[in-house]
């Protein structure tokens, strides 16, 4: 499976996003790619709760995705759009920050709502209530495709080994975390959380990372990470995308999974436990 890492630095305009969007992915896809992956809240990058409800939308009218869906189908790729930051009919108002996969046609065939919420205390100067402005899914998903089965997280997700567990059990082969991590808690944990749940479960990690300082017309501008990661289920990275926007491709292959289940087979030696 040939794929490709879009690492990009999203501004608040999910117009001006779009389109850079589609220039990469046209790129990617004369690479020769089976697969593209995007990273968390591709269309919109905001701390204004004001500002997304001017410009976010719901999934049946978000264009973002539209575009999306016709740039899948013109290209002829597996798409995994990292995320989009959704209106919902929720009675608070509040966002989804949901996943998709759409298949070489342009069709949705997944779609994942992230579960665990960023709400964190990095620094006196660095706090997100991400609860505040979205609410969390509550549902695990994986999806098999042509290429394999694909375990759907998004960013935070990543700090729950549980999930990723349940994941793998369900048959997944390659698990996708795209994020738009922290700069902080990024340079502390962003590698070595993803090689531990590569490793734990025998999958492939696909890390589609946002990067750099995020151009904001109103709210606090973000400083994210980057290093869009792709991790073996042995634990080795294969590639690291630095700090720098960019397209990033690796080729792997899926029969790794197997042998280093077969090497390791601890997801099926779980066993009940009491206490503590």
């Amino acid at each position: 499976m040939r794929t490709a890492l879009v690492q990009i630095t999203s501004s608040d305009d999910p117009e001006q996003n779009l389109l850079m969007l589609r220039e990469m992915i046209s790129t990617a896809a004369k690479g020769g790619v089976d697969v593209i992956c995007t990273p968390e809240v591709s269309n919109c990058l905001s701390t204004s709760r004001v500002h997304q409800q001017a410009v976010l939308q719901e999934e049946e009218s978000d264009f973002t995705l539209a575009g999306l869906r016709e740039a899948a189908q013109e290209c002829g790729v597996w798409l995994c759009i990292g995320s989009l930051a959704l209106k919902t009919k929720d009675a608070d108002g509040r966002f989804a920050n949901r996943s998709f996969i759409l298949d070489p046609k342009g069709n949705v065939v997944a779609r994942y709502d992230k579960i665990h919420m960023f709400d964190v205390d990095v620094s006196a100067e660095e706090t997100y209530r991400e609860s505040d402005g979205y609410r969390p899914g509550e549902r695990a998903v994986t999806v098999d495709t042509e290429l394999g089965c694909f375990g759907l997280s998004i960013c935070y997700d990543v700090r729950f080994a549980h999930l990723y567990r349940a994941l793998a059990q369900a048959g997944a082969q390659v698990l996708m975390v795209p994020a738009a991590f922290s700069h902080v808690t990024g340079a502390a944990h962003w590698h070595t959380l993803l090689r531990a749940r590569a490793i734990e479960t025998g999958c492939f990690v696909l890390a589609a990372a946002q990067t750099g300082i995020h151009p904001a017309t109103s709210g606090v501008q973000r400083k994210t990470y980057g290093h869009s990661l792709v991790v073996a289920p042995w634990g080795e990275v294969l590639a690291d995308a630095g700090q720098e926007p960019g397209i990033t491709y690796v080729d792997i292959d899926l029969r790794e999974v197997e042998s280093a289940r077969r090497r390791v087979p601890s997801l099926r030696h779980d066993r009940d436990f009491e206490g503590p």
